[in-house]
């Protein structure tokens, strides 16, 4: 007889009375021909799964997979009406993913998920969990979505983990699904947790190995008393964090630095060349892992630029138009706030400086401000030079109007 359950994250979301944004079901005792029958539509293409005719949902055939290779699609599916529930919820990665609710409202919990949303514990259900690498991503996903509510990763499940690293697993995961889950973990409530857990179980040296190679890189203690560009970047993460949602200027944020791992170690603790270093390392990391433009050219203006912002108060009339021009403010002012974000982020991400009053962002603000006033049409009309004479001529009038706003 055919039985239907609501599994997965509704059911733990439900329990730790968090929003349920989507909602999977697992079917018992059924066959496809029987859910077409019903009017459901195929969607799955590895195992049997389907769309309710109205509510668009997910249900899944009951199944049991097992390991036939290596990477995260190396597993042999067996869909079967014999396929009991507890069967199905035994091939899941966490004990909290791992329950079920009836029509009536009882929970199907055999691996003790409930005593784990209680103990704010990340545990896996069984050794079957390193047998897919995906896992290793989604439990460091986990924490940086669960991590603010008190949970942490079981030691037992952080060392399934580094087993999964350690037999090369990793290698088979593609930079789309990599990628994927990177900004889902920018977009959780905290990222730095999803660093620091793939740090923990040694997986942060294959998918992010530009973050990796910064820890233990030394700064000078008079601008970093955190003393660790590793370290650094957390904390700046953990700020930009604070300021905004916006998914591209955390991860501008989490990439500013990259350039200091590539520093000499002679010239330590001093990074001088670092952002030109950053610049080829971003564009590397875009090929590897399929970012966006907008999200490769925000990550660039960052690493770049975000030490002339801080120092804007200081800054020549011209620097600052030039600084301005660089990040193409005067066409790209949506983007331009998303860079003064991410420098904010950045000014703060130090021990101690987590709540400086930091007003550099909106000195460039203003100097902007200030040149956008000039009348450029007029200046075009009214002007018989051409060309770089009449760009240098715009500029002139500019620095004089930022110069005018500096005087205030």
């Amino acid at each position: 007889m055919m039985q239907i359950y609501l599994v997965g994250g509704a059911v733990r979301d439900q329990l730790l009375g968090l929003p349920v944004h989507e909602k999977d079901w697992v079917v018992v005792g059924s066959t496809p021909e029987a859910l077409l029958a019903q009017g459901f539509k195929p969607v799955g293409k590895e195992f049997p799964v389907f769309l309710h005719p109205e509510t668009r949902e997910e249900y899944a055939l009951a199944r049991t997979e097992r390991k036939a290779g290596q990477g995260y699609k190396g597993f042999t599916v067996y869909a079967h009406p014999e396929v009991s529930l507890i069967e199905d919820l035994q091939r899941r990665d966490l004990t909290i993913n791992a329950m079920a609710r009836s029509d009536e409202g009882e929970i199907i919990d055999p691996y003790g998920g409930q005593n784990d949303l209680k103990n704010r514990c990340l545990r896996h259900v069984s050794p079957a969990f390193i047998e897919d690498p995906v896992r290793v991503l989604r439990v460091a996903r986990f924490m940086a979505r669960l991590a603010p509510l008190g949970f942490r990763v079981a030691p037992e499940t952080i060392e399934c983990m580094k087993q999964v690293v350690a037999h090369n697993e990793l290698s088979a995961l593609i930079p789309e699904r990599i990628w994927k889950e990177i900004l889902l973990a920018l977009s959780a409530a905290e990222p730095v947790a999803f660093i620091r857990t793939l740090k923990a179980c040694h997986a942060l040296k294959w998918i992010l190995p530009e973050i990796d190679a910064l820890y233990g890189i030394p700064e000078p203690l008079s601008w970093f008393p955190e003393g660790d560009a590793g370290i650094h970047t957390e904390l700046a993460l953990a700020r930009a964090t604070a300021l905004t949602q916006d998914v591209e200027v955390r991860g501008a944020v989490l990439f500013h630095d990259i350039g200091k791992s590539k520093t000499p170690p002679e010239l330590w603790p001093q990074h001088l060349g670092s952002e030109a270093r950053s610049e080829p390392m971003i564009y590397e990391m875009a090929e590897r892992l399929k970012w966006s433009k907008s999200f490769t050219q925000l990550s660039l203006l960052t690493a770049k630029y975000h030490g002339f912002v801080h120092k804007a108060d200081k800054l020549s009339p011209r620097i600052l138009l030039e600084v301005l021009e660089n990040t193409d403010a005067f066409r790209r002012t949506a983007r331009f706030e998303q860079f003064l974000i991410a420098c904010k982020a950045e000014a703060l991400g130090h021990l101690g400086f987590e709540h400086d009053d930091y007003r550099q962002d909106d000195v460039m603000r203003q100097a902007l401000l200030a040149a956008q006033r000039v009348q450029i049409q007029s200046l075009i009309t009214n002007q018989t030079c051409q060309g770089e004479a009449l760009k240098e001529s715009i500029r002139q009038v500019r620095v004089a109007a930022i110069h005018t706003f500096l005087q205030r």
